[in-house]
Parts: structure tokens; C-alpha cells; sequence
């Protein structure tokens, strides 16, 4: 079991190194206005995600704080893209995405990141507890990785590629996990997410996705 987390291990770097590769920041985009995100922030998205992105709708994921590319790269592929299905199927953030220009992306990406992160906070303490030792330590018995080692141990996540998760909706974050799971979001450029999911058990992801809820 033990060689079979060092290959999963040695994946991971290598498809992270590989994105890095492709989407490193500094390379030639340029950055998003966050004046002109607050307005579309407020306008358009403040009715699921608040207006400074801190969610107060568990199935709906908080914003603030998170790394700007990676705002970016979720809001394109939830765009059908030259009459092409959309990388991400979700019908109302379709409808969202819509209108949106890729300057508009950049903008919002720009105002969520520099908004204050508010933790939701864990509400099942045993439970979370089970999950920071999957988050921190992983499953070597059945070759699941630790979530730290892309998340970070404190969740804030490795940009542009890797998400900060730290204080998100435990709900949210257990419906990604099986989406992921039953390749509802193969087509991200993290689906290494997939192989992950995979091997998770339904309890591990619960114990994780509440631990994540309270990491600050």
C-alpha cells in the first residue's frame, strides 16, 4: 500500500508541475480591476455568494479570499465556449456566465481575492476531528493522499491551480468531492480530484468536508 501512495503522491507532483507549466501567473494576462468586479459582484452575484463573497447559503461556495486566476478559470468553464458544451455543467451559473466577457471574469476574480475570508466554522467537532487526520495525514491504506499537500495545511491552496478551501461550507465542499467522484468534473485541470475521490470512502469525505468548514 505503501508504494502505491508513492506513486499517487508522484502523480499529483507531476500534474501539478505540468499546470504550473501552463498557467503560471505572470505570464502575460493581465490582471483584473477589483472596482470593476464589486460592481458585478454586487449586481449580479451578491444573491448566492453575498456581496463580498462570504456565502451564507451552505450549497453555495464562499468567494472571499480566494486566489484570483482561480476564480477566473472556474467562471470560464462554467461559459459554453464557441457553441461548445461548458467544461463545468452547472445550468444557473451558465445563465450567470453568459453575458460576462473575459475582462468581466478577470474582474471578478481580482475583487473576490482581496475580500476577508469568514470561516463558517466546523459544527460537528468528533466528526471534523476524523477528518483532519485524512486532510493532514491521508489514507495510506487505500492510497489517498493528504489534502495538505496541494491545499496546504492551512488550506489557503497553492495558486493559481489549487483553491483555498479553509473555512469553506462543509456542505458545498462534500458535493464537490462527489462530483469529482462520479466524474461530474472530469474536465477541471485539477482532475487529478477524480482519482482522489475515487478511493475516498462517503464517511471520509463527510469527516473531511467538516474539518475543512473549521480550518482557519
Amino acid at each position: 500500500m505503501k508504494l502505491v501512495s508513492s506513486m499517487i503522491a508522484l502523480a499529483i507532483l507531476a500534474l501539478s508541475n505540468h499546470i504550473f507549466a501552463e498557467t503560471a501567473p505572470g505570464t502575460g494576462k493581465t490582471k483584473g480591476d477589483p472596482a470593476k468586479g464589486q460592481q458585478i459582484a454586487t449586481q449580479v452575484c451578491a444573491g448566492c455568494h453575498n456581496p463580498d463573497g462570504n456565502s451564507v447559503i451552505p450549497t453555495n461556495p464562499s468567494l472571499a479570499g480566494q486566489h484570483a486566476e482561480y476564480i477566473t478559470k472556474q467562471l470560464e468553464n462554467f461559459k459554453s465556449q464557441e457553441g461548445k458544451p461548458p467544461e463545468r455543467a452547472s445550468p444557473i451559473m451558465g445563465a450567470m456566465v453568459a453575458p460576462l466577457s473575459a475582462e468581466d471574469m478577470k474582474n471578478l476574480g481580482a475583487y473576490y481575492a482581496q475580500q476577508v475570508p469568514k470561516p463558517v466554522g466546523a459544527k460537528d467537532k468528533p466528526l471534523a476531528e476524523q477528518g483532519e487526520k485524512i486532510y493532514r495525514g491521508g489514507n495510506l491504506e487505500t492510497g489517498v493522499p493528504a489534502c495538505a499537500g496541494c491545499h496546504s495545511p492551512n488550506g489557503v491552496g497553492i495558486p493559481p491551480s489549487y483553491p483555498r478551501i479553509a473555512g469553506q461550507h462543509g456542505e458545498y465542499v462534500l458535493a464537490q468531492l462527489r462530483a469529482f467522484r462520479t466524474e461530474e468534473r472530469t474536465k477541471d485541470p485539477n482532475n487529478v480530484m477524480h482519482m482522489i475521490a475515487s478511493r475516498m470512502s462517503e464517511r471520509e469525505m463527510r469527516t473531511v468536508s467538516e474539518f475543512i468548514a473549521g480550518l482557519r
